[in-house]
C-alpha cells in the first residue's frame, strides 16, 4: 500500500476519499494532491484524468464544478492501466 500526503488546507469536494482507495492499489507508490485552480468550463461530478507524464509517474487533473486541482502519482503502472485503476475506483 502507498501513501497519501496531506499538506494543503482545501481540496476538490470528495477528493480525497477516492484518493485513499485508490492509494491501497499496490502498484501506487505516493500520491500528492497539489495546486487548486478556477477553470472555465463546469464538470457537474468529480473527474480525475491522466495528463501529462511525470519522473516516476503520472500528474492527474481532478475536476469538479469550475475548479480543477493536480494530483501527481508515483507509479510504475503506463497511462492506460493507471486509467484503468482509476476508473474501477470511481465506479464503486
Amino acid at each position: 500500500m502507498g501513501r497519501l500526503v496531506i499538506t494543503h488546507s482545501t481540496y476538490l469536494e470528495g477528493l480525497i476519499p477516492l484518493l485513499k482507495r485508490l492509494v491501497q492499489d499496490p502498484a501506487i507508490d505516493t500520491i500528492t494532491p497539489a495546486v487548486i485552480a478556477r477553470v472555465k468550463g463546469r464538470s457537474p461530478e468529480l473527474r480525475l484524468r491522466v495528463s501529462t507524464p511525470i519522473t516516476g509517474g503520472w500528474k492527474l487533473v481532478a475536476r469538479r464544478g469550475s475548479s480543477a486541482q493536480e494530483v501527481f502519482v508515483v507509479t510504475a503502472l503506463n497511462a492506460e492501466a493507471l486509467e484503468e485503476r482509476i476508473d474501477q475506483v470511481l465506479s464503486r
